[in-house]
């Protein structure tokens, strides 16, 4: 009974954030033969396929509100308030084609991103132009969310990386970067502190990126039974973010709560959602597979070697 419990649980939580086709794009990512970017086990696979990414996500996303370009791309062109669980389908996918699918479907994503950025322009209220495609623009999203799902994987993962791990984890996320069009990604942690650096004196706490704050943590479009999980997933999330960040979202600042009560809060959900989802089930890959193979690499390198 223990074990269909958490099969239900697990498919409902999983078609909730993978969308209706989820099923059939997990088998597809996990069972279609062949080459891989990134070797089964490798530091990308262990965060990007680990419960805490649920944490790491909402900090990304808050995180990322802060950067006035990003945020008027996300306002004007995504449709966050009337598809949010649409956008989180689409971005959920395509990380997990990329980290764990055959190498042609990752191709394939990264191209049909490449497309839309292409169509994703505007102009800010100061009548500054921005474009999604832009790769300064491009550099800042993807430092925000590794650094976002790194550090919720340090804190809330199964299995935290160690040290070198973490350098190897940022190197293999920058070969995704440079296929999407970032021109320097960060390759290990002093140059993700770099680059994080070099933006703060573009960020600020604009109108839009409070409002998407506010619609993210407290007016989310989640069953009512689903609103205290959420709510701890979200106070985890926000603990996370540096106390520089907070006063230009208008969110608070706890420091004692956030590193006892939020934290076994947040590990509490962490933990559930793994439980659940550990239940589910795709096939199994054929064992017939060539060799992993990026982007960037020649035959013979392994994702690691590209990357370094």
């Amino acid at each position: 009974m223990i074990t269909q419990a958490r099969a239900r649980l697990g498919e409902a939580l999983f078609t909730r954030v993978a969308g209706p086709d989820g099923p059939r794009n997990r088998d597809r990512i996990h069972t279609r033969p062949g080459p891989r970017w990134f070797e089964p086990g490798s530091p990308i696979t262990r965060v990007h396929g680990d419960a805490s990414m649920f944490v790491g996500g909402v900090r990304a996303l808050l995180l990322q509100t802060l950067h006035p370009a990003a945020m008027q791309a996300v306002a004007d062109h995504s449709g966050y308030r009337g598809d949010l669980w649409g956008r989180l389908a689409r971005t959920s996918t395509f990380l997990a084609t990329t980290t764990f699918g055959h190498a042609d479907d990752a191709r394939t994503a990264v191209e049909t991103v490449r497309r839309i950025h292409d169509r994703v322009t505007g102009t800010l209220p100061d009548g500054t132009a921005y474009a999604a495609g832009d790769p300064h623009l491009l550099a800042w999203v993807h430092a925000a969310e590794v650094d976002s799902f790194l550090l919720a994987h340090q804190v809330y993962g199964e299995r935290p990386l160690t040290p070198a791990e973490c350098d190897t984890y940022l190197a293999q996320a920058a070969v995704v970067a440079r296929a999407l069009g970032v021109l320097d990604p960060p390759t290990d942690r002093a140059s993700l502190a770099a680059t994080l650096g070099s933006y703060r004196v573009e960020l600020r706490g604009t109108p839009a990126a409070r409002e998407a704050a506010r619609f993210l943590l407290l007016h989310p479009p989640i069953p009512l039974a689903a609103r205290v999980p959420y709510a701890a997933l979200s106070a985890a999330g926000v603990g996370l973010l540096p106390a520089w960040t907070r006063p230009p979202l208008r969110l608070p600042w706890a420091p004692v709560s956030e590193r006892t009560v939020v934290r076994l809060l947040g590990s509490g959900v962490v933990g559930g959602i793994r439980w659940a989802l550990s239940g589910q089930r795709v096939g199994t890959r054929s064992p017939e597979q060539a060799p992993e193979q990026s982007p960037e690499q020649s035959p013979g390198q392994s994702p690691g070697q590209a990357a370094s």
